[in-house]
């Protein structure tokens, strides 16, 4: 039977990588597969660069949404993936190879999912996480400046002129078309145990089949 697959969006700093990973924990490692969008990010060199001359990582074009739609594929169709971890433009680390999985339950997640046309139509289920503007630019400085050590300048000028900008006109437009919308100002604890029970169901009819 072919896997439920549903596709996880959300501005930066929303909290989708927090999300899928409590989400997944509530699962045996072979009920649930994640592709994660980051994974299919372009070389540095290919991004698009501003008009500072700064690389603009937060558009559609990014990513190598071909070999995005090709890997879901062969993940429909029951064949495992390999991909190289995505290391966030680090070249002092070394990305380990990545194996995903058929599963009956595939999670893709990514900034715009829904936005390729040619992969939202393969999704049985959306879930959009959504947050209030502000506490997304806290999560994202406190995410870049203090996790990752990036200065506060340019946090604050890629927020301004890419995140938000790419979230605006690629990622809110389809929150309408999302079948489950997940608050996470606070926390998200109600929507992700709606979720969890919504597919704990779904995997037993796809396990009884």
């Amino acid at each position: 039977m072919k896997p439920f697959l549903i596709g996880i969006t959300g501005g930066s700093g929303s909290g989708k990588t927090t999300f899928i990973r409590q989400l997944r924990e509530r699962f045996a490692p072979g009920d649930l597969c994640v592709v994660s969008q980051d994974d299919y990010y372009l070389p540095r060199e290919a991004q698009h660069t501003d008009q500072r001359g700064e690389k603009n990582f937060d558009l559609p074009k990014s990513f190598d949404k071909k070999a995005f739609r090709n890997d879901l594929e062969l993940l429909l169709s029951g064949e495992p993936v390999s991909r190289p971890e995505y290391t966030f433009n680090n070249p002092e680390a070394t990305p380990r190879m990545l194996t995903f999985q058929p599963a009956p339950i595939i999670i893709v997640e990514g900034l715009f999912v829904f936005h390729y046309k040619k992969i939202a139509p393969l999704f049985d289920l959306k879930v959009f996480i959504n947050a209030k503007e502000n506490l997304k630019v806290i999560r994202r400085i406190y995410r870049d400046q203090v996790e990752r050590n990036y200065p506060i300048e340019d946090v604050l000028y890629k927020y301004e002129h890419h995140v938000l900008p790419a979230y605006e006109q690629y990622i809110q437009p389809y929150r309408e078309d999302a079948d489950i919308i997940v608050n996470n100002n606070e926390n998200f604890d109600k929507g992700l145990e709606v979720l969890v029970g919504f597919l704990k169901f779904k995997l037993e009819q796809l396990k009884s089949n």
